[in-house]
């Protein structure tokens, strides 16, 4: 079976090298946009779309349909594309393979079958594979996106350091798509070989370089109480940009790294920080913060997340705002 990333495909529609069928297909949507957006603007010329160039809706068709739109030949054009969105609504995926088994070679077929995968072992997958490519296109970790940050800005051509990457990663979360529009603000205005710095960030995006998340992680590892507090009454400010379930999620997510890193043996920096799922230049953040708190701490400070998330949807809380049970939290973290 013929299963290829998504740089793979892209070099190869970039080189004119186009398959029968290609069956995009996972969790992550992203890449399934950016592969059929590119077969969808590029394969064809304006002219030619207008006879050539079809796009189905999984709601709106079904196999049949499919299938005779996808033999019928070309006009004045090499090629047919056909484009099928939301594939994941089609019944009776299976009806494919017959057309799978004996493709039109001047179609481009392009299923799109969004948020989940089919099962590679199913004859359906195995036949598109064998006449054409199937990509898997899976979600990226949390604890990977600041590698997949800095490798998409360095592609585009800017430079971006470790402090605006772990900004944008903390702020955006793994949706790659709402990633990608809020990096394109800041690309509009910075010429190329520029650097994406917070500065840019928190002008063009709104993500604070002064109070977020990640700092707040910080002051609180260094047990910088004056600034965590500061942070904490930012965002009981601004609890739109900083939503309360938000900042605890993360903030749960960074105490169970120290909680971790008690109980790790590994010396090797480079290693320590794979155990961990973080970035090498953020490994000496969590050694000291590891440093400051104690194993039994840990612990309680889990208690204090659990019990401050449910004040925040009204369990045992009548009044208190999410700023300042916020600020509560942080003071019985530091104490």
């Amino acid at each position: 079976m013929r299963d290829l990333s998504w740089n793979e495909i892209f070099k190869d529609l970039k080189n004119k090298v186009y398959y029968p069928v290609y069956l995009l297909m996972g969790e992550e949507p992203f890449y399934i946009d950016v592969i059929s957006r590119y077969i969808e603007e590029n394969v064809l010329d304006d002219t030619e779309k207008e006879f050539n160039q079809t796009v189905l809706y999984g709601r709106e068709t079904d196999i049949p349909t499919i299938i005779s739109t996808a033999k019928r030949f070309p006009m004045m054009a090499n090629h047919q594309v056909v484009i099928i969105k939301e594939a994941q609504n089609i019944k009776d995926f299976e009806g494919l393979i017959p057309y799978f088994e004996n493709p039109l070679k001047s179609t481009i077929l392009v299923i799109c079958h969004k948020y989940k995968s089919l099962r590679k072992n199913t004859r359906v997958v195995k036949k598109a594979g064998e006449v054409g490519v199937v990509m898997d296109s899976k979600k990226v970790y949390d604890n990977k996106m600041p590698e997949w940050i800095s490798d998409y800005v360095l592609r585009h051509g800017y430079k971006i350091g470790p402090k605006a990457t772990q900004m944008l990663a903390d702020h955006l979360g793994n949706d790659l798509g709402k990633v990608v529009n809020e990096i394109k603000k800041v690309f509009i205005s910075l010429p190329k070989g520029n650097e994406v710095t917070p500065l840019l960030i928190e002008q063009n995006i709104g993500i604070s370089k002064d109070f977020n998340v990640f700092e707040l992680q910080d002051a609180l590892g260094t047990k910088n109480a004056f600034k965590a507090f500061q942070i904490a009454k930012y965002f009981g400010d601004n609890p739109k940009s900083n939503p309360f379930v938000l900042t605890v999620a993360m903030l749960y997510n960074y105490f169970s790294k120290l909680m971790l890193y008690h109980s790790l043996k590994e010396t090797n920096r480079t290693k320590l920080a794979g155990e961990l799922g973080v970035p090498p230049f953020l490994l000496q953040g969590y050694i000291k913060g590891a440093s400051n708190y104690s194993s039994p701490k840990l612990v309680e400070i889990f208690s204090l997340l659990r019990e401050y998330d449910l004040k925040s949807k009204g369990v045992d809380n009548v009044s208190a705002d999410q700023g300042e049970l916020l600020k509560e939290l942080v003071y019985k973290i530091l104490n």
